[in-house]
């Protein structure tokens, strides 16, 4: 019998980390911002367009915020091919449009699947998550270069320390929006944070993360140099509702109304972003044509409330599966299924429209 002085090594194992098979070194996130660092010119990108979304938010500027790119990005160099592209839209339309590209580096799965880029990056279940964090900084470097700020979805909870400066605006997913550590994490963030209805359709459910992510809040984090924490947050005011649809879509006129009558109960501002993809378009992704033209119809009858949408487009319309020793098929999504580029421009033209039309009406 051991006594309570007994100073040998006590066997936990019996009850401690049963499940876990590995373990890895995981890189801190001061080591690669030290290897991958702001450049001057994607700070300031960053600054500047951050504050031009909150100014849209709190309706200084009546231009519409466009989150439009591929469902997830897999690879380098198709992602910066769709980037210059999207950059010439965005000049065209700067007068009406705010068009942010959507960086997707992380996949929530309903089962199981590729994990996205960070987790995976190598598309093979290596996992080789060191990698995908390098890689996937970056890839955003890369975009601001370009001149275009990003857009992406905070789904784990430590990424964001590796990345979360160099992102515009952020999304809270339809799975995870209910998640109180996700609406902790949104009240601290930088950047403006979209919460989306929940996967049933449910507003209720993103109206109430917006006020929570307003809140401040404590919690256990990771600090950049690696070490546990408890951070401490102000609250995000620059929080706002995405109509992604659930059991039906709800991106029609009557749903906006019922959205911002919720959000007016809440003492919230009335005001939402509405996903063209997801339940919007039944999953099928050429209907976010057809529904960005009812959005844009409202948006031109003169709805201030609708600002902004998110478009699912990548180089090439549709999806592909992953599957080994089979090459992929150039600019085509490996997730959900996405619109081409070509479709892509005359959908943005027609929003860009709608603002001017909106605008005219005053």
């Amino acid at each position: 019998m051991t006594s309570a002085h007994d100073h040998t090594t006590h066997d936990t194992t019996r009850i401690d980390d049963t499940r876990i098979a590995r373990v890895r070194p995981l890189l801190t996130p001061a080591l690669l911002d030290e290897k991958l660092p702001v450049p001057e010119a994607a700070e300031q990108l960053v600054e500047t367009s951050r504050a031009a979304i909150s100014r849209i938010l709190h309706g200084h500027d009546d231009r519409l915020l466009a989150i439009v790119g591929p469902c997830s990005i897999h690879d380098h160099d198709q992602a910066m091919e769709y980037a210059r592209l999207l950059k010439a839209e965005a000049d065209a339309h700067a007068a009406d449009l705010l068009i942010v590209m959507r960086v997707y580096f992380e996949k929530p799965r309903t089962t199981v699947g590729w994990k996205g880029y960070i987790n995976d990056p190598h598309l093979d279940g290596s996992f080789a998550i060191n990698e995908g964090l390098e890689m996937a900084r970056r890839l955003l470097l890369d975009v601001l270069a370009a001149g275009l700020p990003v857009g992406t979805e905070f789904l784990d909870l430590l990424s964001p320390q590796f990345i979360s400066d160099l992102v515009t605006w952020g999304a809270i997913g339809a799975r995870t929006t209910e998640s109180q550590s996700h609406r902790q994490l949104a009240s601290g963030l930088s950047c403006p944070v979209g919460f989306k209805n929940g996967t049933d359709g449910s507003v209720k459910i993103a109206v109430d993360a917006v006020l929570a992510a307003q809140a401040s809040h404590a919690f256990m984090g990771m600090t950049k140099m690696g070490q546990a924490a408890v951070f401490e947050t102000r609250g995000n005011r620059d929080c706002h509702v995405i109509l992604r649809g659930g059991k039906q879509p709800n991106y029609d006129a009557a749903s906006v109304q019922a959205a911002c009558d919720a959000l007016t109960a809440a003492k919230l501002r009335p005001q939402v972003m509405i996903d063209l993809s997801h339940a919007n378009s039944s999953k099928q992704h050429r209907r976010q044509i057809e529904v960005g033209s009812d959005v844009a119809k409202q948006i031109a009858a003169g709805d201030q409330r609708v600002v902004g949408v998110m478009i699912e487009s990548h180089l090439h319309e549709g999806r592909q599966d992953i599957v080994a020793g089979q090459p992929l098929a150039w600019g085509v999504s490996v997730t959900d299924a996405c619109i081409s580029f070509e479709q892509t421009g005359p959908l943005l033209s027609e929003l860009a429209d709608a603002v001017r039309r909106r605008r005219a009406g005053k």
